[in-house]
């Protein structure tokens, strides 16, 4: 079985044991790569079933003229604030901010201490006060509650960025946890697949006539939790807001007319285009979607997808089964564990054609 190893039953199954697909947690890269586009890519071509193994700034090699690339031009936000609650420094709160549900009033999720409704939060000068609670998700059981913020200009200085707590203690610089297109603030973590692009690369790619056109989706809550259900149809996918616009629509919609593919960079790109098709081609989408990618799923939007290696039970990898099937994935995994990948936000990519 070679360094790491993989649980699983059957994939018509559809237990979410199948997808607690486990690599050795010294695997699992604690820091950014630099430079970004020398993280290592592995490359599966789904016709064929060859695997091959390169880096990220080969990507060009892999695609042709008139192919289009998807990205998600998401900006996190610092999105987790540590504070006290009325002042007491023993009374600690960590939040993290999901996504914002009214002009001042921001859906959180309580990662530590205990909140009730009308108390105050002194993350270092912005205050935050509870003003209603929601239900307990996770295996923490974490709260989630509601929480006006009406000094949004410090949130800036007051907040971190909200960094996956397998990676721990990164002090490193923030933006390398943005991508280098970033544009629409709004979510509460990376579009990972993104974060091996530079801005060289992506003009070799537009040099090379490989298009690229924009969409956004706002990460939200289930990128930190784990699917937990025994089943993974009957877990509740949160909802996040996206947004394609009618020209990006009709951009990428001429791609596949001309016979050209179009590759999703990041499950996040994909479930806003999959959210914005009626069937035929895309359309435009401003609105929230809470579609839900499991195995049997069959996609509208893309003819392959660029994509980091993902959380044991997590709605991603369920994702990624969809696309090529649980018993590849597993494959896929063991062999990146065999040849020293990194795996997971900071870890190396695959692209999937």
């Amino acid at each position: 079985m070679g360094k790491g190893y993989v649980r699983g039953n059957k994939e018509e199954g559809m237990n979410t044991s199948d997808f607690d697909i486990q690599v050795p947690r010294e695997m699992v890269a604690q820091e950014p790569m630099e430079p970004r586009d020398h993280s290592k890519l592995l490359v599966y071509n789904r016709g064929t079933g060859k695997i091959v193994h390169t880096y990220f700034y080969q990507l060009p090699k892999f695609l042709n003229e008139g192919d289009c690339l998807v990205l998600n031009n998401t900006r996190v936000i610092p999105a987790r604030l540590r504070g006290n609650l009325d002042g007491e420094p023993m009374n600690e709160i960590v939040i993290v901010l999901l996504n914002k549900e009214y002009s001042t009033t921001w859906k959180a999720l309580v990662e530590v201490g205990e909140v009730q409704e009308e108390d105050v939060i002194d993350f270092t000068g912005l205050y935050g006060q509870v003003i209603g609670l929601g239900e307990k998700v996770g295996k923490r059981k974490e709260r989630i509650a509601f929480i006006n913020i009406s000094d949004e200009d410090k949130l800036e200085k007051a907040g971190e960025p909200p960094i996956p707590p397998y990676i721990h203690g990164y002090k490193g610089d923030p933006e390398k946890y943005q991508t280098v297109y970033n544009k629409i603030r709004g979510s509460a973590a990376a579009p990972t697949a993104g974060l091996h692009f530079t801005v060289e690369l992506l003009e070799t790619l537009r040099h090379s006539l490989i298009k690229l056109a924009f969409v956004t989706l706002q990460v939200g809550l289930d990128t930190f939790m784990p699917v937990l259900e025994e089943h993974p149809e009957e877990h509740k996918m949160y909802t996040e807001f996206c947004n394609i616009s009618a020209e990006t629509a009709e951009f990428i919609n001429g791609v596949r007319r001309s016979g050209h593919r179009v590759i999703g960079v990041g499950t996040t790109s994909v479930r806003t285009m999959e959210s914005a098709h009626n069937g035929k081609e895309l359309t435009s989408y401003n609105d929230w979607t809470s579609l839900y990618i499991l195995p049997g799923y069959k996609f509208k939007s893309i003819d392959g997808m660029i994509t980091n290696f993902h959380y044991p039970r997590s709605t991603n990898l369920i994702m990624i089964c969809a696309l090529i099937g649980l018993e590849k994935v597993k494959e896929i995994y063991e062999e990146a564990v065999n040849v020293d990948y990194r795996f997971y936000s900071f870890g190396d990519s695959m692209l999937i054609l």
